[in-house]
């Protein structure tokens, strides 16, 4: 989204993708995007349209059940006039459709692919990247996109992710209206937020045919390494979900039992909300290696592609007088709105895995059904 951003500014730009090629691997589950920060970048970007062509209708539609499938809360079953430009609509889009729109906006050559970052050190008044293909590169303004482990993100700041006592373990399924028809069923083409025994079970539907799903649940900081479990092997995954979440009702263990791909541990990281740090004149960061935060609110995503418009609107300004007083002035901006996102965030982590989420989570339903409505 940077790289689009900036080159319809004029600027020349260079993605460099630790991936092999884009269809290397697997994308993960959908994407809600927000009227006023991925909607707004997307709209700035001149993509808007391209989004309308490729998201899927009706997939934000959530169900809210408990770990006996009872339904508390249905989206389908209500009339909802929201579309784009309401505040509170949040079209979905798988991430694979999502990159290859982004991916085919850009100018020939602009992503160099299997460039997987090692490091980055000081050559002159440039910097030099060094990437594991042996290969390097010269910039003069190195912008960090490079997630929750960031090469980049120590050599701007040494504040580091806290861990919020939040595991999730994310699984996939193929052709789930075959091979998972129970939850094929509930979920009606949208998502299930079940929850039960202050665990969460988050379920999305697939453009693909497909199915993700992740169950989160308080452990260690270090449960993936002590657990003991081979998240390669199907059965292994599948018995521990029975014998640790025995409250869960058979209807979830058709997942487990015929996942397609490995299973994937995921502790939940938080930057801290209140972190700052001296900008750099030509080095800043931006989306999880600028603020990384809890999947809970969806924030992300949206977050990231804000970041991408207004560094770009920084950097292209003749507001500023240098490269140095943009990149200050984008990251002053950046860092406040990242930290109510990640307190939201965070306190969404807390109560879906407390004893009152499906209270909680009805009662925002209806706190957003009476904005709605005024």
């Amino acid at each position: 989204m940077l790289a689009r951003l900036l080159q319809l500014k004029g600027a020349d730009v260079k993605v460099y993708e630790g991936d092999l090629n884009k269809d290397v691997r697997l994308q993960g589950a959908t994407l809600d995007l927000h009227e006023h920060s991925g909607l707004k970048a997307l709209r700035e970007s001149k993509l808007l349209s391209k989004f309308k062509e490729s998201y899927r209708a009706g997939a934000d539609k959530m169900r809210v059940a408990d770990s006996n499938t009872v339904i508390y809360y249905d989206q389908h079953a209500e009339h909802d006039s929201r579309d784009f430009g309401h505040a509170y609509f949040r079209p979905e889009i798988d991430r694979g459709p999502l990159r290859d729109i982004l991916l085919e906006s850009l100018q020939a050559e602009s992503v160099v692919w299997n460039s997987h970052l090692l490091s980055i050190e000081r050559e002159h008044s440039k910097w030099k990247l060094l990437f594991s293909n042996g290969t390097s590169a010269l910039a003069d303004i190195v912008i960090g996109a490079d997630g929750a482990h960031s090469k980049i993100r120590p050599f701007v700041t040494p504040v580091r992710a806290f861990y919020t006592g939040i595991t999730m373990l994310e699984g996939s399924v193929c052709n789930s209206a075959a091979t998972t028809p129970n939850v094929h069923a509930m979920l009606k083409g949208g998502k299930i937020f079940a929850f039960g025994n202050s665990n969460s079970f988050i379920t999305s539907s697939k453009g693909d045919g497909g199915l993700l799903f992740y169950i989160g649940f308080r452990a260690s900081e270090g449960w993936l390494y002590e657990c003991g479990l081979d998240f390669n092997n199907r059965a292994d995954v599948a018995a521990w979900f029975r014998r640790e979440f025995p409250e869960w009702c058979e209807v979830w263990y058709e997942l487990f039992d015929n996942a397609e791909t490995a299973f994937v541990p995921r502790p939940v990281y938080c930057m801290p909300p209140d972190q700052t740090w001296k900008p750099l004149p030509d080095l800043t960061l931006i989306g999880d290696a600028a603020h990384l935060m809890p999947p809970y609110a969806g924030e992300g995503v949206n977050m990231a592609m804000l970041d991408a418009l207004e560094l770009s609107d920084c950097l292209c300004s003749n507001e500023f007088k240098s490269i140095g007083s943009a990149i200050a002035a984008y990251e002053i901006k950046m860092r406040k709105r990242a930290s109510a996102a990640a307190k939201l965030s965070l306190d969404n982590t807390n109560w879906m895995h407390s004893a009152r989420a499906i209270e909680k989570m009805l009662s925002l339903f209806e706190y957003l059904k009476s904005v709605t409505v005024q």
